[in-house]
């Protein structure tokens, strides 16, 4: 089979792995602290495009193989489907790697795979990969390896080495769900490899620190996947799970895949089902409010909550159920408190901080700075004053203002009565307009 039929099938098999993004590495064009390596991580050197279903693809992004022994229910190369198979050899990967990067076509790669024979096989197939990219061809641009569950740690430890990041799939959040669509994994085999990466990496801060010359493992950390609708899992449980892995495995990501029908299985969603992609925006909006926001993950849901509003994101879900707390001064409020605000983020945040000890801030000032006004407008004062005189703190009001007139999501809540009581005759209906 010819290099390019292999390319256009092996890349097209990736498509539905989305951990991977920028480095967040600063590999320097060197090799063994001398010149004449080639490619880099310095600046976050990865290029960033977007598929036409919305997925941020970068890098070089293929897997090894489409072969697997594996059965999984949800996966497109499961041995039981009739598709068309190819295989790289470890020198190809490196021949495609090293030209697209010479004509600027990408700045790393990202290599995963079917399962060969065994895992220890298939992680043997991907360290040689990385082996000769790194000494035979120099390259020392962004590499992110998928760590195999099940292979041998001596294989993970000298894969590590060699990449920038890896990643192990967790696939499915629950242990019942691995079990009934992926009856060849286990969830043992999964986080063994995700503990050893983050011993790994905790354990060479430390080399690096204390010793000369010591070599980098992983540096830019470790990611993870989660398939989401492929079984029947609350939204609360998987921001809890998500939790979880940010807290035990020190992840850097956790990705969000909405499941995609590819096969027809009575365990499965019919083929005609939708991929919930709002519930994946959802799903990373959380997980924001989790890694930059201080939210725990009992704030965002709960059990008798456990599912997320479809009509707003979490953020202003989370404040319009805590109004008690509102508004907040602007020219007082702690960093933390002003987290808590929609419409401002950490980096607007940070500016309020440092901006407000020299002036008083006025909502011109906060909008210069970056705060979405037309949501945040409905929570804060400022030096004591609300920005429209009319303002009413109170949940329906708040909400119809959100989804705004022309927004058919307001038009489903108010024909349908869902959530909210209908306004009074002496409700104010007419949209705020914050110039922003």
């Amino acid at each position: 089979m010819e290099i390019m039929d292999k390319l256009r099938i092996l890349a097209d098999a990736a498509k539905y792995d989305v951990a991977c993004t920028s480095s967040g590495s600063s590999r320097k064009g060197k090799v063994n602290n001398h010149t004449g390596g080639i490619g880099n991580t310095v600046s976050c050197g990865i290029c960033h495009t977007f598929s036409a279903d919305g997925r941020c693809v970068s890098l070089l992004k293929i897997l090894m193989t489409n072969n697997c022994v594996y059965d999984c229910k949800y996966c497109q190369n499961r041995k039981s489907n009739d598709i068309e198979r190819a295989q790289f050899e470890p020198e190809e990967i490196c021949r495609l790697t090293m030209e697209f990067y010479r004509r600027n076509y990408i700045e790393g790669l990202f290599l995963s795979s079917g399962i060969i024979d065994n895992p220890d096989r298939t992680m043997e197939l991907l360290y040689r990969t990385i082996f000769l990219l790194r000494n035979i061809y120099k390259f020392n641009g962004y590499i992110h390896v998928k760590g195999i569950p099940g292979a041998s740690e001596e294989l993970i430890q000298m894969t590590g080495f060699m990449a920038d990041r890896m990643s192990v799939n967790l696939e499915l959040p629950t242990a019942e769900g691995l079990k009934l669509l992926a009856p060849n994994k286990n969830r043992k085999n999964i986080v063994t490899p995700m503990k050893q990466i983050q011993t790994g990496i905790n354990q060479n801060r430390y080399d690096i620190k204390n010793y000369n010359n010591a070599q980098e493992f992983v540096p830019a950390g470790q990611s993870t996947q989660m398939i989401i609708g492929a079984t029947n899992e609350s939204d609360y449980q998987l921001v809890s799970v998500s939790e979880a892995l940010y807290k035990n495995f020190q992840m850097k990501r956790v990705f969000y895949s909405a499941y995609v029908p590819v096969n027809e299985d009575s365990s499965l969603p019919s083929l005609d089902t939708t991929p919930p992609m709002l519930r994946e925006h959802r799903l990373y909006q959380a997980d924001f409010m989790m890694r930059f926001y201080g939210f725990k993950a009992k704030e965002i849901l709960s059990e008798d909550n456990p599912n997320f509003n479809v009509f707003l994101d979490p953020k202003c879900d989370w404040a319009l159920k805590h109004l008690e707390r509102y508004p907040i001064e602007i020219n007082k409020a702690d960093y933390y408190s002003l987290l808590r605000i929609p419409g401002i983020g950490p980096v607007s945040a940070k500016r309020i901080v440092s901006a407000r000890k020299h002036n008083v801030l006025g909502f011109d000032d906060i909008r210069k700075m970056g705060v979405v006004l037309k949501r945040a407008v409905y929570f804060i004062t400022c030096n004591g004053k609300m920005m429209y005189y009319n303002m009413k703190m109170n949940e329906d009001y708040i909400t119809r203002q959100l989804l705004g007139n022309n927004n058919p999501r307001r038009t489903f809540v108010e024909e349908n009565n869902i959530s909210y009581r209908q306004l009074s005759l002496f409700d104010d209906e007419q949209v705020l307009q914050t110039g922003s």
